[in-house]
């Protein structure tokens, strides 16, 4: 009897949680990591929305969208998250991407007034090197120096295109000139964000592209103050990352509470210490120890989307043609 009622049980749970309706995420692969926060996001979520929250890994930030406009209206995503400001004002003239009704107290450098993607974090792209090396101050001086760095594939990595939107906002037309310098002291450019850093951690490189925030998980997670950003005198690109609805969703009203989540404590203050970004909206308890040793850049970058959007194929070329030399 005991048997029956344990079958009984366990019938209908899965009974219930077959017909529950199912929300899919499309985002980049290290959200959905053991590490990352899409194992508690994704336990969060689905303790309040009655829905099994299905995230699919997709490659890298910028991968996400080339998907999305292959698939197009065909896509099985109801959501998008990991864009961010260099990529939405490509990702708004797809025409696929619905306005969101999200409204929060954004702590965030910058006024958000975007009707189509809410944000969920936020940081500032550095070059993170060992903390017992000297590091350079500037462009020009990485370029001069014999540091080998390793970065990320504009075309498949938002912070790979936030690199040539860093050099394109610090030096303008003196960007080629940039580029041409630096191209020796590139060791590799990989795919995504995770190879790149893992070859940093393994010795295959003096620097990485990465964030300002990075050094707080070897911190907290690690107990390790090895690491450490360079802080450059030009200023520090910001990135923005984001998440939107898909207009031909088959579970608008849940995408919409989905967002709606994105912006809440249970999300954001997963954040900090699964993602090492800065959240968008302050958790209630505020950012973790650890964050306050992190260090700040004197001057933010950052083009507004369409200033983005207009320069982007010129700076990939640029990057293209310096790196092919």
């Amino acid at each position: 009897m005991k048997y029956l009622v344990i079958a009984a049980g366990l019938l209908s749970t899965t009974a219930a949680y077959a017909d529950a309706p199912e929300l899919t995420v499309y985002t980049y692969d290290s959200f959905v990591s053991d590490w990352g926060p899409g194992p508690a996001v994704e336990k969060a979520f689905e303790e309040v929305c009655g829905c099994d929250l299905k995230l699919v890994g997709a490659g890298d930030g910028a991968a996400l969208l080339a998907r999305i406009k292959l698939e197009g209206e065909r896509s099985d995503a109801d959501v998008v998250l990991g864009l961010d400001t260099n990529l939405t004002a490509a990702a708004k003239a797809t025409g696929l991407f619905a306005d969101h009704s999200v409204t929060a107290d954004y702590a965030l450098p910058v006024t958000w007034t975007d009707a189509t993607f809410a944000p969920y974090d936020w940081g500032y792209f550095s070059f993170v090197h060992n903390a017992d090396a000297a590091a350079p101050a500037n462009f020009k001086e990485l370029a001069a120096s014999d540091k080998k760095i390793v970065i990320q594939d504009p075309r498949s990595s938002t912070p790979g295109l936030g690199l040539l939107m860093w050099v394109k906002a610090a030096y303008g037309g003196e960007a080629p000139a940039i580029w041409a310098d630096l191209a020796d002291n590139v060791v590799t450019v990989t795919k995504g964000w995770s190879e790149a850093y893992g070859m940093f951690l393994e010795g295959e490189a003096d620097m990485v592209l990465s964030y300002t925030t990075s050094p707080a998980y070897h911190l907290i997670a690690e107990e390790d103050a090895s690491k450490a950003a360079a802080v450059f005198d030009e200023g520090h690109y910001m990135q923005v990352e984001v998440a939107g609805k898909l207009a031909a969703s088959d579970q608008p009203e849940l995408a919409d509470q989905f967002l709606a989540f994105m912006v809440s404590d249970a999300f954001q203050s997963i954040i900090p210490t699964t993602n090492w970004m800065y959240p968008a909206v302050t958790p209630a308890e505020g950012l973790p120890k650890g964050f306050e040793t992190l260090v700040e850049p004197s001057k933010s970058l950052l083009l507004a989307e369409d200033e983005a959007a207009a320069v982007r194929d010129a700076a990939l070329e640029e990057w293209l043609t310096a790196l092919s030399q």
